[in-house]
């Protein structure tokens, strides 16, 4: 396929990467736009697959003249579970104790590289959400040559003082008896999803309910959703190390978010030198119908001014 063919689009099909990484993973991944255009990847956060990007936010992308690549983590989706690994072990981590780590997010930055290997892909912009933010910071502290930008969305820094849930979501979302039937499963991660969301943009009710199903069929793994959370925990601070990165970084944040305290997005810009913040009012930790074209619009417009440079 030569440069100048454009990926069909945007029928979001799916594909496999084998071998992918030094871990030699199966990763799941959909590509959509020209050739030509900017490629942005587009990395998911915890307890979270590559569909939990909307179609009509992609679609925004697309419009706005980008190349997507977004995909399933190890542990999600149809990628690699690390079904072998020990236990996790989530309350021993947050008390310090990182010995049930079996994977760090170095293990998957260098997964997402993988996957820019295996597409062929020398150099990309990088957006990451929540713990996908925090992959794609440590790709730009640990690979910044392979990175054009990086855009951190509703993420942090790693520092326990910063980017924290708040208690009232902490007792909503996290306690009470677990989920355990598919209809309990999709009921909870769509209610989770109300909790956490933008107060000044509502969220579709009948579009949680639908990708929470798409999401329990595709991949139902408790336990590597936890893996992927004793990863983040184990993996620190990276303030320091952010202060490195020379990477062009814009950050954006909800004023309202929940999940993320603001503080985590206000850390992550004033650790790099030359991020640009982007505050806005009334965001929570989601991706709401009408927030989609506004979070487009400035991530495609950064990304443009970037290729320009």
């Amino acid at each position: 396929m030569s440069e100048d063919t454009p990926v069909p689009a945007p029928a979001f099909e799916e594909s496999i990467a084998t071998d992918v990484g030094p871990a030699r993973l199966r990763i799941a991944y959909q590509r959509l736009g020209s050739l030509n255009a900017p490629p942005l990847l587009m990395i998911m956060g915890g307890a979270a697959q590559m569909i939990h990007w909307p179609e009509p936010f992609c679609h925004l992308l697309l419009e706005r003249g980008l190349q997507i690549i977004r995909f399933d983590n190890r542990d999600a989706g149809h990628s690699t579970h690390m079904t072998d690994a020990p236990p996790p072990n989530l309350p021993a981590a947050l008390a310090g104790d990182y010995s049930s780590a079996s994977y760090t997010l170095s293990d998957m930055a260098a997964d997402a590289i993988g996957l820019l290997d295996a597409l062929g892909i020398e150099t990309a912009h990088v957006l990451g959400a929540s713990m996908g933010g925090q992959i794609a910071q440590t790709m730009a502290i640990e690979h910044p040559q392979r990175l054009r930008s990086l855009i951190s969305l509703m993420s942090t820094t790693g520092d326990k003082a910063v980017g924290q849930v708040s208690p009232e979501i902490m007792r909503q979302v996290f306690g009470g008896p677990p989920a355990i039937t598919r209809d309990e499963v999709i009921q909870h991660r769509a209610k989770a999803m109300r909790l956490v969301g933008s107060p000044a943009w509502p969220s579709d009710e009948a579009e949680l309910l639908a990708r929470a199903a798409q999401a329990y069929d595709r991949s139902h793994d408790e336990v590597g959703l936890a893996r992927q959370a004793v990863a983040t925990v184990a993996s620190g601070d990276r303030t320091a190390r952010l202060r490195q990165v020379r990477v062009p970084t814009l950050v954006i944040h909800g004023l309202a978010d929940p999940m993320v305290d603001v503080s985590g997005g206000r850390a992550t810009a004033e650790a790099i030198p030359g991020a640009k913040l982007i505050l806005i009012e009334g965001m929570g930790h989601s991706l709401a119908p009408g927030l989609r074209p506004i979070l487009a619009t400035h991530i495609a417009a950064f990304v443009h001014r970037v290729e320009t440079r």
